[in-house]
């Protein structure tokens, strides 16, 4: 019998182990700041099939953005990590701000195809490297969490320096995430709309997701000791982190765009995202699109509906 109970002992610690050891290497991965390669990065993705104007429209925007002098903003966050960002004005400003907020284990230059775009619309621009990624502090990727209060906080800096009166937030796979869960927070009157490409309903979900999909192993109990280790080294747990729950709490209006052959974050997340949110909301999904790939494939239409989303809810 006592050998028995010993063999079950050390199996145990064994099993613990192992656990901590894999739990360990997945916060490496995802969490952890740094270059990580696993995981499926947003700019990875491939479009199914793109048109050679709509090419050409990237491409142009691309050139032009690399042609712009920016202005540093830098912001200290509620918790003490400098954080910072890249403003472009207008020549003529009308007080108008897009914040645009990029993906996981990216950085503000990868938000380089909307720039020129928004920046024709009349908006002054704004480009935050978000908490863990290019020149912002931060030694942990927070999926949206933290953000939410670095995005809220953020705006209220631009309402107080750049005097912006209309602000739009738009952003692509965790930062459609980031911009989701910032709706849920209580903000300023000059948020007049929220933009959300390719976001995910959790960190939670999409961690599951790609563990199973990406390295086609159970999510349960490595997810879990993953969210205990992040909850201890970075101070949020995957579950809490529910972009789900904040649009529920959501006042401000949301345009909601995910592409129906996304190969990263699942299309249905977009119906769940835009089935628990309160307010004016819209739901548009892009055939053919992969992960942050509808405005690649659908370029000029992406462009208007951008526009008549602005120009239904800009307060002038």
């Amino acid at each position: 019998m006592k050998k028995i109970i010993t063999i079950l002992i050390s199996f145990l610690v064994l099993a613990v182990i192992a656990l901590t050891f894999a739990g360990d290497y997945f916060y490496n991965e995802a969490v952890k700041r740094g270059t990580a390669t696993e995981l499926h990065r947003e700019d990875e993705a491939i479009p199914v099939m793109v048109d050679r104007e709509n090419e050409r429209l990237i491409e142009e925007a691309t050139e032009w953005y690399e042609n712009q002098t920016f202005e540093t903003l830098t912001m200290t966050s509620y918790d003490d990590l400098l954080l910072e960002g890249h403003f472009l004005e207008q020549e003529n400003s009308a007080d108008k701000t897009v914040l645009l907020a990029h993906g996981f284990r990216n950085e503000r230059e990868n938000m380089a195809d909307f720039v020129q775009f928004y920046y024709d619309q009349g908006f002054d621009v704004f480009i935050p490297d978000l908490r863990g990624h290019g020149e912002s502090e931060g030694d942990y990727i927070g999926f949206g969490w933290h953000d939410r209060l670095d995005l809220k906080q953020w705006t209220e800096q631009l309402i107080e320096e750049k005097n912006s009166s209309s602000i739009f937030l738009h952003g692509v796979s965790m930062g459609a995430a980031t911009v989701l869960m910032t709706s849920g927070e209580e903000l300023p009157s000059q948020v007049n709309g929220i933009i959300a490409d390719s976001g995910y309903t959790s960190a939670e979900d999409i961690l599951t997701y790609q563990l199973e999909h990406l390295y086609n192993l159970p999510s349960f109990p490595i997810m879990q000791v993953t969210s205990g280790l992040t909850q201890a080294r970075a101070g949020f747990g995957f579950t809490e982190a529910s972009a789900v729950d904040q649009v529920a709490k959501n006042n401000v209006p949301l345009f909601i765009i995910h592409g129906e052959a996304d190969e990263l974050v699942p299309e249905s997340m977009s119906h769940q995202l835009y089935d628990a949110a309160s307010g004016d909301k819209t739901l548009w999904t892009v055939p053919e699109a992969g992960h942050v790939k509808a405005y690649t494939v659908a370029t000029t239409e992406y462009q208007q509906r951008l526009t008549d989303f602005i120009e239904e809810n800009i307060e002038e």
